[in-house]
């Protein structure tokens, strides 16, 4: 909520006062005497998760728990998607009492590649804990936005407690202007805290993620420090991070060094449905998307390849149905390369599984299938109507296949 905070505070959004590790004594005590309590966080760059779950979120009721809370926190270290991150100072957040929590996020749906909503009010933990019955999905005309009858309909099929609906569907619409003028790809508050204020329910936002595409420039409007941003990158980052340029994405970050898929994901959707499925079972989260010319393709997946390939039981191709990718560009990029890596280290032992659409699809795949014949490397195909999920577990259901046959090997 750092800067989290201010961003919401643009929509109107109701937040709860939050102040940085800066703050005094006399602020932090007036703070505490507003709810008899605040929240003390650590502050990780990068948008990490699963700060609560790992212990890291602190409740005090007094002046000397809050500073022996920010000794903890100023400097914690905390384990995400099997990366040790540490702190960069704590924030003092007002305390909201609630009987509710909400959680709401915006991205795009990997089936119907439109924006999507999701909301529940079993908020408060991980989305994925939570029967499929109690989160409502779905998707809207982004070129109409966010309504109050889509907010009004999802929470009357989740069966959500009147008296939470008016405040929501009076609130959360705000939130699409914020997410579609500002360059967000993805936008996830949980929780956010059903306040009564003088009889009435009143939305606060007490988390705050998001993602944006630093492709575009709106959201510099946001005059969001460059700190935010910053991560620990390793040396496969940093390589591929050089090949950045205005056509094509090669945005990347490692998210296990000893998965055994390694994906290429072109688009925003992939790179959310992928990363969350896969799981520990990936090499990197990658977008690759943006149409990339010939050349900074070839590159690419060279140096995926160097990095990846040698430990991997499955190379994934994932994607939508792309408006203005050139897919036979993209093969062709990524399977002379593989060419190239099996003439100088050998015919790696992968199993190839593709699923994309677009632009010279049926070429592309044609490219793809001579080479991988002539490597005798074998592969699945799947067209622009398959669903990315099942595409997706089918990779994993391969990847389980192959280390079984490797271990008996």
């Amino acid at each position: 909520m750092k800067y989290g905070a201010p961003i919401l505070k643009l929509a109107g959004f109701p937040i709860p006062e939050v102040l940085d590790a800066d703050a005094t004594v006399e602020q932090i005590e007036s703070l505490i005497e507003k709810r008899g309590k605040c929240v003390v966080k650590p502050v990780f760059h990068g948008g990490v998760g699963k700060k609560g779950k790992a212990g890291l979120v602190k409740i005090v009721d007094n002046v000397s728990e809050a500073l022996e809370a920010m000794k903890t926190l100023y400097f914690a270290e905390h384990i995400f998607h099997n990366e040790r991150i540490q702190a960069h100072g704590v924030t003092y957040e007002e305390f909201i009492p609630s009987s509710y929590e909400i959680y709401f996020n915006f991205a795009v749906s990997t089936i119907s590649r439109r924006v999507n909503f999701t909301i529940t009010h079993h908020g408060g933990v991980d989305i994925e804990e939570l029967d499929k019955s109690m989160i409502f999905e779905g998707s809207f005309d982004a070129i109409t936005g966010l309504k109050s009858f889509h907010i009004i309909d999802a929470l009357a099929e989740i069966n959500a407690p009147a008296e939470i609906v008016s405040p929501l569907t009076q609130y959360l619409p705000m939130l699409w202007h914020l997410y579609n003028d500002f360059g967000f790809t993805m936008m996830e508050i949980n929780p956010i805290r059903m306040e009564n204020r003088n009889g009435r329910l009143v939305p606060v936002a007490c988390d705050f993620k998001a993602q944006f595409d630093r492709d575009n420039p709106h959201y510099k409007r946001l005059n969001i420090p460059e700190e935010v941003f910053e991560t620990n990158l390793s040396e496969f980052e940093i390589e591929v991070n050089q090949l950045r340029t205005h056509q094509g994405q090669s945005d990347v970050v490692v998210i296990n060094p000893e998965g055994t898929i390694t994906p290429f994901m072109f688009g925003g959707g992939a790179n959310s449905a992928a990363t969350e499925v896969l799981s520990d079972k990936t090499t990197i989260s990658s977008d690759f998307g943006g149409n990339p010319p010939y050349e900074k393709m070839y590159q690419i997946a060279g140096i995926v390849f160097k990095y990846w390939l040698k430990n991997a039981n499955v190379l994934l191709i994932i994607g939508g149905k792309a408006n203005n990718t050139d897919i036979y560009v993209t093969f062709k990029g990524i399977f002379d390369a593989l060419k190239d890596y099996a003439s100088k280290n050998g015919r790696p032992d992968i199993y190839v599984v593709v699923g994309r659409g677009g632009p010279n699809l049926i070429k592309g795949f044609s490219y793809a299938s001579n080479v991988l014949d002539n490597l005798e490397i074998p592969y699945k195909f799947f067209g622009y109507d398959s669903s990315m999920l099942e595409v997706i577990q089918y990779a994993v259901d391969i990847d389980n296949w192959m280390i079984e046959r490797k271990g008996k090997a």
